[in-house]
């Protein structure tokens, strides 16, 4: 058989590991065209680069998020970080990880008359809205039906903009709650712009590290995991630190395996007709 030739002429050589791209979204088994890759190739990372860049530019709309929610019926506040935009959100991570004064005000106040919850819901943009825009409406959608039916007591919705993973400490220590749960966009890789993760942290408080956390990643249905398996093993770390009363390192993911499937990945949202890593840093303690 005849070897490919690229646009310059150069033969291009076929990698002998390529079938194995079947298999994984990484960028192996891509050929050569003389000392270089091959010109599609080049041309899809260029793309994926600025799909990566984009994802982290993109403002999460609060307004569509919150409808959604608020037609689901679920109870949403809406707070800021201290990074006053994107831009401060990008250059100064510490002011993601910490609430406005405004915001501050509001969940004190809430809490002055709420009583204590098993558990805060934290919705917040991270590294990727798109990650929140595509996938936590779906995810809200496995979850929550569940938690009611395990009779968990859940603090309004809280939708942050402009935050990092280590808001919720603060978000669940103001509301009194004992666990808080961050679903957040995480940051973008070369082949998953647009991915979700979720942090629980038991008993949040300020100063928590990531030792603290447990976190399931790359919840991106139908190319990473999907809505039930997340919704899975999220509900038994959930259950296992209320009764163990801790999170991190010591609890591990250890919940039986939940196989995706086709129909899985195609749950509908919240909202929908007829159904109801973020930071830049490794996750921890999963």
């Amino acid at each position: 058989m005849t070897a490919p030739v690229a646009a310059s002429g150069i033969p291009v050589r076929q990698d002998p590991w390529r079938e194995l791209a079947a298999f994984t979204p990484a960028r192996i088994a891509l050929g050569r065209a003389g000392g270089s890759v091959p010109t599609r190739p080049l041309l899809e990372f260029q793309l994926a680069h600025a799909q990566a860049k984009d994802a982290v530019r993109h403002e999460l709309d609060v307004d569509a998020l919150a409808l959604d929610l608020d037609r689901a019926g679920f109870d949403t506040l809406r707070l800021h970080s201290a990074a006053p935009d994107r831009h401060a959100f990008i250059a100064r991570p510490d002011l993601g990880r910490i609430l406005d004064d405004a915001s501050r005000a509001l969940l004190g106040s809430r809490a002055a008359r709420d009583a204590g919850y098993d558990a805060v819901l934290v919705v917040a943009d991270g590294l990727s809205a798109l990650g929140i825009e595509r996938h936590v409406p779906a995810l809200l959608g496995e979850l929550a039906p569940r938690l009611a039916h395990d009779g968990w007591s859940l603090a309004p919705i809280a939708i942050v903009r402009q935050g990092r993973v280590a808001i919720g400490d603060e978000i669940g220590a103001l509301l009194g709650a004992r666990m808080s749960v961050v679903l957040i966009g995480e940051r973008p890789g070369l082949s998953s712009p647009d991915s979700a993760g979720a942090y629980l942290t038991y008993d949040p408080l300020p100063g928590r590290t990531n030792a603290e956390r447990n976190c399931i990643s790359n919840i991106r249905a139908p190319h990473g995991l999907c809505y039930p398996a997340a919704a899975h093993k999220l509900l038994h770390l959930m259950a296992e630190a209320r009764r163990r009363r801790l999170s991190g390192i010591a609890l591990k993911e250890d919940a039986a395996v939940l196989e995706c499937s086709l129909a899985a990945d195609s749950a509908p949202r919240i909202g929908d007709s007829g159904a109801g890593r973020a930071d830049g840093e490794e996750p921890v303690g999963g």
